[in-house]
């Protein structure tokens, strides 16, 4: 199943991609062109590369961040209340409708 979501980029531009079920949203990103968003680990959990700032209605539906990706996201200056990594949600579990930032680089 193929899902949209409404990404805001860094310079206030928004762009709707599709993303298959099967992938992680750092994926779907990455697959659909989302080129500021780096991904230097490739979806390993050891890097913030991947960090994007959800709505809250969107973040509440999501388990919470691991342990590991707590610790990443501590290392961004630009962590906010509902920041996740990319790599660590799977599109499978993103509610329809679907909008998220990606998060500015550190």
């Amino acid at each position: 199943m193929s899902k949209t979501i409404e990404v805001t980029l860094r310079d206030g531009e928004t762009m709707r991609i599709e993303a298959d079920d099967g992938l992680t949203l750092m994926e779907a990103l990455r697959d659909n062109g989302v080129d500021e968003l780096l991904a230097l680990c490739g979806g390993c959990c050891s890097c913030a590369t991947c960090h994007v700032i959800l709505p809250d209605t969107v973040f509440a539906e999501l388990s919470p961040p691991s342990d590991d990706e707590d610790d990443l996201l501590d290392s961004s200056e630009h962590r906010t209340a509902t920041s996740r990594l990319s790599c660590q949600v799977s599109v499978a579990d993103l509610p329809t409708p679907c909008r998220l930032t990606i998060a500015p680089e550190d």
